[in-house]
């Protein structure tokens, strides 16, 4: 329960601990700028607004809602009751108007997802609420319900859609690659959609620790006496400044086809924010408001990415956006950086003497 014990349906309930509300507040209070400006970038993509418009019209979304009516179990008062309470709590603190309708799916793999485009829905699955504890799941909830409130449910349908499409029209060759190439933009802007999410899922649990809880144990599973947050926090420091060149590309590659960043990505860049002056406002009842957003421009969203951008290249500790930073800044010998980097790739030189002969080797 938040702050005052109230839920949205008026009830009295004892809160089990203290926690802020957030009245009115605007999406855009926790969006990471990643998020705002891939999605810019995903809505300049040539003949993006047509493939949407046409495909908002076409998906079936109706049947989307029946089937998870028929098929997986609506939580309410009488079913999945502890979710329920969730559901009406994090709607409560980050005050959306419309509870999102909530349905578990008999699923091992731990998975959540918020989809619809008239109205969100939230789907958890089994997996997921057999593997966290209240306070996990609650930010679980809060995950998703950020989701909802910042209307990233349409994309994700659209994604979904596309995703399955692509897969039908592997035989054409033009078609798969125009398909592809949307679906290649919106996976990019998922996953940073999902940093969003887990600001808002910080914003309804106020529990950093049960948020980085439930992103080990959607890496490593149900075992957390065998693991350490602060152990788990510097596996993300090693991914990002470990290697050379080579790595900066195979990372580039490993992430493409994924719809969330990785799990220690998400935990170092969750933790970084809510040590943040940022979230410490938004405790403080400083942030925008829904209210507001008619009178946001763009252009201030984009000079707030840019300068995200700018800020997280200069001090990355990745090969890759180190040598853009010195590129930047003019560093000299570029050239032979980034020959070394990449020398793994290349089969090794022979020795400047010449092929030496392989030493006599013992016959069995």
């Amino acid at each position: 329960m938040s702050d005052d014990g109230h839920e949205q349906t008026g009830r009295e309930r004892v809160p089990s601990r203290q926690r802020k509300r957030f009245p009115g507040i605007s999406s855009r209070a926790y969006e990471h700028p990643a998020d705002r400006s891939a999605l810019v970038a995903l809505r300049k993509l040539s003949g993006f607004d047509t493939v949407f418009k046409a495909l908002s019209g076409l998906l079936p979304e109706r049947s989307l809602r029946l089937l998870f009516l028929s098929d997986s179990v609506r939580v309410s008062e009488r079913q999945f009751s502890h979710l329920h309470d969730m559901l009406l709590d994090a709607c409560y603190i980050l005050d959306l108007e419309k509870v999102p309708p909530m349905y578990v799916n008999q699923d091992p793999q731990p998975n959540a997802m918020c989809i619809g485009l008239d109205e969100p829905i939230i789907v958890v699955t089994t997996g997921l609420v057999e593997l966290l504890d209240e306070e996990e799941m609650r930010a679980v909830v809060g995950h998703e319900v950020g989701h909802a409130l910042s209307g990233h449910s349409v994309y994700r349908t659209i994604l979904l859609f596309l995703t399955t499409l692509a897969l039908r029209v592997a035989w054409i060759p033009l078609g798969n690659l125009a398909v592809m190439a949307l679906v290649t933009a919106l996976r990019e802007w998922f996953r940073k959609s999902e940093l969003s999410a887990d600001r808002a899922g910080l914003l309804v649990g106020q529990d950093l620790r049960a948020s980085m809880r439930g992103l080990m144990k959607i890496a490593g599973g149900n075992h957390l006496h065998e693991m350490n947050v602060d152990a788990f926090l510097e596996q993300a420091e090693e991914y990002e400044s470990g290697g050379d060149l080579r790595d900066s590309v195979l990372k580039i590659l490993n992430v493409l086809p994924r719809s969330h960043p990785f799990a220690t990505i998400r935990a170092a860049e969750l933790k970084k924010w809510a040590e943040s002056r940022d979230y410490q406002r938004i405790l403080d009842g400083h942030y925008p408001r829904r209210s507001e957003d008619k009178d946001t421009r763009v252009s201030d969203s984009f000079r707030e990415s840019a300068a995200s951008y700018a800020s997280d290249v200069k001090t990355s500790k990745d090969p890759l956006m180190k040598l853009v930073t010195d590129l930047a800044g003019g560093a000299g010998d570029l050239g032979g950086r980034v020959r070394r980097g990449f020398d793994g790739f290349r089969s090794p030189a022979p020795p400047k003497d010449g092929p030496r002969d392989t030493p006599p080797q013992d016959e069995e």
